[in-house]
């Protein structure tokens, strides 16, 4: 008699059907845990070598697998950077809830802060803003990826200090995330200040609120 079996796309080897969840005919198979692998990779990667200089051999290597496992899930090395870069805009920033605008803004410019002093992120996010200048597709995936995961946050924190009357109804919106985001992300990614003043973030959140409450 025969057993039908079905095979993993990541791992060699089959196991009886009527042990394992039966995949549909011809499907692959593809572990989560070899696709976030391959993701951590790619950070790794371009914090080391830069984008132009990244392969899918040595993604592939860094992460601990074979060049057909990345191949099955991007069929180049821009469509999986792309496909990161977009990922970023998902998951965002928490939003603050603190009681105060102040307060809010404070928080949030901690966490930005310490996400964008990550040796990783200090790399990453600088050379694929000059690779972005070369590539179209690049650029959008990166103006999405930073636009909508600080908007997102931006505009719970104008919301909220609305509804405790810090903020008047119907400012600039836009104005509002530029003024919230714009000094931090200058002062971090574009001059790459290696070390912030002491009590810069604490001034940044009282000027930024004064800021917000005179639109």
């Amino acid at each position: 008699m025969l057993v039908r079996m079905t095979t993993n796309a990541d791992e060699p080897g089959t196991a009886p059907a009527r042990t394992r969840r039966r995949a549909p005919a011809g499907a692959a198979v593809l572990r989560e845990d070899v696709t976030e692998a391959i993701r951590a990779a790619v950070f790794e990667e371009l914090a080391s070598v830069g984008y132009a200089r990244m392969s899918i051999e040595g993604i592939a290597r860094r992460a601990g697998v074979g060049k057909t496992a990345v191949y099955r899930r991007w069929r180049s090395k821009l469509h999986l950077v792309l496909d990161l870069v977009s990922a970023i805009a998902v998951q965002g920033l928490p939003a603050p809830d603190t009681g105060t605008l102040e307060g809010d803004l404070r928080l949030l410019y901690e966490l930005t802060s310490r996400a964008l002093r990550h040796p990783v992120a200090s790399q990453v996010i600088p050379d694929l803003q000059a690779e972005a200048a070369r590539n179209p597709e690049i650029a959008d995936a990166m103006q999405k990826a930073l636009r909508e995961g600080q908007e997102g946050v931006a505009s719970g924190i104008v919301a909220a200090a609305q509804a405790r009357g810090e903020v008047r109804q119907g400012i600039d919106a836009d104005l509002a995330l530029d003024l919230i985001s714009g000094p931090l992300y200058w002062r971090s990614v574009v001059i790459r200040s290696p070390k912030l003043p002491k009590g810069y973030l604490g001034s940044l959140a009282r000027a930024t609120a004064a800021a917000l409450k005179a639109l």
